[in-house]
Order: structure tokens, then sequence, then C-alpha cells
């Protein structure tokens, strides 16, 4: 199975349509807010950091993703330039705060919860990237196809580490939980249009 159609398999749901036209109808909001998205992943992959210090395969799985998302963040605001967008300030999607609501309080049921949404974060970004490639000018085409094995790497590193810490015991009842709520939030119409959204009429 290839790293996509394992993400597919993961995910509760594809992305709607709908959310497709919303993106390519507003390709400057889409960049402006994809950068945001991943400086808050190389912010979360330092947070995760400071927190558990005892934990070297977290500490080198994160460092290695804050790298890398730091210099998609780079990328993104690269081609932001050469297009003339401003990076101007934008709020946050309900996406990601909607599955920390659900996140247990104490460790380490709280780390397991939070390594388990940031899996979800990285194929759901992986899933959109493949989705809107063909729809895009030529040079985001082949900017978004580069990302895919990065962020499907990132979904992997969340999910093994998250297996990892709950030391044998099976974490299908977390995953389940949380693609419950996911599905809702990606389903469900959205007021605003953002990565993570869900579709705007």
């Amino acid at each position: 199975m290839s790293a996509l159609a394992e993400i597919q398999t993961f995910l509760p749901c594809a992305t709607p349509h709908r959310w497709i036209e919303n993106a390519l109808e507003n390709q400057p909001l889409m960049l402006i807010d994809h950068a945001n998205c991943e400086k808050k992943a190389a912010s979360t992959a330092l947070s995760l950091i400071n927190r558990y210090t005892d934990n070297f395969e977290l500490l080198n799985k994160m460092s290695r993703l804050a790298r890398e998302e730091m210099r998609h963040f780079e990328q993104v605001i690269a081609l932001m330039k050469r297009r003339k967008i401003p990076y101007e300030y934008v709020s946050a999607s309900r996406y990601a705060a909607g599955l920390r609501d659900l996140a247990r309080k104490e460790d380490p049921a709280k780390l397991i919860d939070v390594l388990v949404i940031g899996a979800f974060i990285e194929a759901r970004s992986c899933e959109r990237f493949a989705l809107l490639a063909p729809h895009l000018d030529a040079e985001l085409e082949r900017f978004y196809m580069s990302l895919l094995k990065s962020e499907a790497r990132h979904y992997q590193d969340y999910l093994t580490l998250a297996k990892t810490v709950a030391g044998g015991q099976s974490i299908d009842d977390r995953i389940a939980v949380f693609a419950q709520r996911e599905q809702e939030l990606i389903e469900s119409p959205d007021k605003q249009f953002r990565f993570h959204s869900g579709p705007v009429a």
C-alpha cells in the first residue's frame, strides 16, 4: 500500500469537493493559511521537545519535523513573494482546536492524544495536497506534490510515537474518538475558508 493510500484509509472521510472549489477560488488565502499551518506545525514539535525531555525517540523525530516544517514555511512565503501575495494575519480555523478539545488532561494519556491529533492533521494535509495538485498551475502543482512524502512521514512518526508512549496498549479507541470528530469538522459547513476548514457554501 502506498503512503497516500494508507493515509486515505486512516482518514475517516475524503475532503468534500466543495472545499477543493473553495481553495481554487481563494488561492492567495490558501497560501497564507498554508504558511500558518507550517509555522504552527513547527511550533507544536518544539513544544513537545520542551515538555517531554526524557523521550529520546520523540526528541529526535520532533526535531527533524520542526526543521522540515520551517523549511516548508520558507518555501510557501517565497512562493507568496513571487506572486506578490502579502503575508497578512488570518484567524485560525476551528479544526485543530476542535480536535484538541477531546484530548485528555493528564500524561501519558494527554501525550498519546496530542500525538494522535498530530497524525490526523498531517494526514489531512497530505490528502489535501494530493487532491489540489492536479488543479493548480505548474509551479504550485510541483510544490504540493513535493510535500507529500514528508507529510506522509510526519503522519507515520506521530502515530508511531503515540503507540510507543502507549507501551503496547492499543490506541485504536482513541483513534476512533478523534476520527469521529475529524469527520464532523471536515464535512460540516464552515463560515470561513482555511486549509483545514470544512466546505464553505
